[in-house]
């Protein structure tokens, strides 16, 4: 039997790339003759039946656009049992026959446990953390780390005319490839992750061996909850005998218009998450592995070795 109408929501933070994988949906659905309903603020439209139809018409020209037009929220009620009763009604009385749910880790565990209820449902990983270990890639990450990368270029223009060290704190939640690709890039000279967290020792003889050879100014790059910023750099500067400036880059990461990179990632997930829905998928998540767009088990995205070894040796050796 054909399917007839499909939905798509977006949940948890918002990541650049996010209409992009929209309006691929729609499309997509479309090209087959399925009608698409677009679910606002994330589950907790679901619950409520927050919904607008989405045509051509609706996601021309919202690609380049970050941020979500069909918004997002935190939904505690879905966390419970009858919260997601409640959505799986909806979802019944709507005639929804498949859904998208483009998000993060906790987007996707809303999305297996709707999928154990007998949902059709493929995830989308719409997240700047790149905190998904089966994919290589999640949408909004490379976006980020070019807004990141431009950030730590003005500071390091500062620096260099003070002959200053700062700490920048980015993004990335328990998952440090932000501040990993950004030091590969030439962003800074040290860096601490959740994966190679650094103790203040270590950082305080990385940064006295650079002022040794010479590199005065320097970039400390780190990832957020890992540190109190403050307490770190007055450390530093009392064991050092120097001065230390801290920047915490916070929301201004999750902004901006998409790359082109983030638009195509999204676009070719889009359109896988279409047809495993077709197909009569319930449980999958689109990611991309050595540049092929894949899907597995909701069960098994986090069982996949991220593979970050290669690029924390390569570190090593560039830093």
């Amino acid at each position: 039997m054909r399917m007839k109408r499909l939905g798509v929501l977006t949940s948890g933070g918002d990541s650049p790339g996010m209409n992009a994988a929209i309006r691929a949906v729609v499309k997509s659905a479309n090209h087959y003759g399925i009608e698409v309903l677009g679910i606002k603020h994330g589950y907790t439209g679901l619950i409520k039946g927050e919904v607008i139809p989405l045509g051509d018409h609706e996601v021309d020209r919202i690609a380049e656009n970050g941020g979500t037009i069909l918004k997002t929220a935190r939904c505690p009620e879905f966390m419970e049992e009858q919260g997601r009763q409640m959505a799986v009604e909806t979802i019944k009385k709507l005639g929804v026959e498949g859904l998208v749910v483009i998000g993060g880790d906790g987007s996707f565990n809303g999305a297996e446990k709707l999928s154990e209820l007998g949902v059709n449902v493929v995830g989308l990983p719409g997240t700047i953390d790149n905190d998904l270990a089966y994919t290589e890639y999640s949408i909004g990450f490379d976006t980020t780390l070019n807004t990141v990368m431009d950030c730590i270029g003005k500071i390091k223009d500062t620096d260099s005319s003070h002959e200053k060290t700062t700490i920048v704190e980015v993004m990335g939640r328990y998952c440090g490839d932000l501040a990993l690709y950004s030091a590969l890039a030439g962003g800074g000279e040290i860096i601490s992750t959740p994966e190679r967290k650094l103790d203040l020792d270590t950082i305080c003889s990385k940064l006295q061996d650079n002022i040794n050879k010479g590199k005065l100014d320097n970039i400390i790059i780190i990832t957020e909850r890992m540190y109190d910023i403050e307490k770190l750099g007055k450390c530093i500067q009392e064991k050092l005998n120097i001065t230390i400036r801290s920047t915490v880059l916070g929301y201004i990461q999750r902004g901006g218009e998409p790359s082109v990179f983030d638009r195509i990632l999204a676009s070719k997930m889009g359109v896988r998450a279409v047809e495993l829905l077709i197909l009569g998928e319930r449980c999958r998540a689109v990611g991309i592995r050595n540049n092929k767009i894949i899907d597995v088990d909701f069960r098994k995205v986090n069982c996949v070795d991220s593979g970050k070894d290669k690029e924390y040796d390569l570190l090593n050796q560039l830093l």
